[in-house]
């Protein structure tokens, strides 16, 4: 549904250039549109370079991640959480497309469920 959302965006950024300016203000839609994109390339590699330089798994604290989660965040949104890549689960868990686990210095553990390239569910593991 979003992804719907932001085409629809896009394609009105189009329209409403062309019938205000014609064809410069199809320029000035596109160089919008680029801009948007580079903003979102760079939000990403940001995230992706933070988690890179953290010991892969570990985070803080596993109770706080599993109280910032929301249903339909998408890995990168997850990673800027955590600040470390996650451990891959196999074979996903719950019927889930793939899953990743992070554990804190307590050994209690989170577990992501994604479907779609959005997180469907988790669970908050701790020890006996």
């Amino acid at each position: 549904m979003k992804s719907m959302l932001t085409w629809t965006l896009v394609a009105a950024t189009f329209v409403a250039g062309w019938f205000a300016y014609g064809w410069r203000g199809l320029a000035l839609a596109a160089s919008i549109v680029a801009f948007w994109l580079l903003l979102q390339f760079s939000r990403s590699l940001r995230a992706l370079r933070k988690a890179g330089n953290a010991p892969v798994g570990s985070v803080a604290s596993a109770v706080m991640l599993h109280s910032r989660l929301r249903e339909g965040m998408t890995l990168v949104q997850v990673l800027a959480l955590t600040g470390s890549l996650g451990e891959r689960v196999e074979p996903p868990i719950d019927g889930a497309e793939e899953s990743w686990r992070w554990r804190d210095a307590g050994d209690v553990s989170v577990t992501v469920h994604l479907s779609g390239g959005r997180t469907r569910s988790w669970t908050l593991q701790r020890p006996q």
